[in-house]
């Protein structure tokens, strides 16, 4: 039997060039997803260690070798799809690193399909 790989989170190629260039500039990075202020649910980019993530946080996997977590509350809401980080032109309301460059990050999703929810333990 093979085992079903799935990522809960991924991203664009523009996203990831400007994560890349994020981290020339600033070393590691992380990214949290919350569920209100500011941006609202836009995923926020820090340098690592900058945002303080706990148990109200879920750890979703890395892009671009940077930590991504989502609020427990949200992640209810978002646990039957892929996250999908991408670029936008325009300037957010939030602390996260790429609103100098006038540029946000924004999340898509994607519902996994069955096999992918089963490998996920989301379905039995």
């Amino acid at each position: 039997m093979t085992t079903l790989t799935v990522q809960k989170v991924t991203l664009t190629p523009e996203a990831a060039e400007v994560i890349r260039q994020l981290q020339a500039e600033h070393g590691d990075l992380m990214f949290h997803q919350s569920g209100g202020c500011c941006d609202g649910s836009a995923p926020m980019c820090y340098v690592k260690g900058e945002f303080r993530t706990g148990d109200s946080d879920v750890y979703l996997g890395d892009i671009e070798g940077c930590p991504f977590y989502i609020a427990a509350d949200q992640y209810e809401y978002w646990k039957h799809t892929q996250i999908i980080v991408h670029i936008a032109p325009g300037r957010g309301a939030s602390f996260s690193l790429e609103i100098p460059l006038g540029l946000r990050f924004l999340t898509q999703s994607r519902v996994f399909n069955e096999a992918e929810l089963r490998s996920l333990g989301l379905l039995h």
